[in-house]
């Protein structure tokens, strides 16, 4: 099993966030570049790798994209994805002002 978890903030930049959760999960944001998904952050928490997403991402044209345009109304995601739940993340990441789960999958 995978556990496909998407949390989001209107409230906090990449940075910002990467700031707030870096000493909260112990763990260290690197960051990634992407010419799909632009630049972002990405750290591992166990066997669970936390990828911090700015929404907009560079367009084809002058306008930014969307990563996840059904999230439109956030300006920064968190992904998270893992082999089973982790209670212990998701209540730090819960505890965190103004971060909100936006979707739980599992495959």
């Amino acid at each position: 099993m995978t556990i496909y978890d998407t949390y989001g903030t209107q409230n906090h930049t990449a940075e910002e966030l990467a700031g707030l959760l870096a000493p909260l999960l112990g763990v260290v944001f690197v960051e990634r570049d992407s010419y799909f998904r632009g630049g972002y952050l990405k750290a591992e928490e166990g066997q669970a790798e936390i990828e911090i997403q700015p929404n907009a991402i560079p367009g084809d044209g002058e306008e930014d994209d969307l990563y996840a345009t059904e999230h439109a109304a956030f300006q920064t995601l968190v992904l998270v994805t893992g082999p089973e739940p982790d209670r212990t993340l998701n209540t730090a990441l819960a505890s965190v002002e103004g971060l909100e789960v936006l979707v739980r999958e599992e495959s």
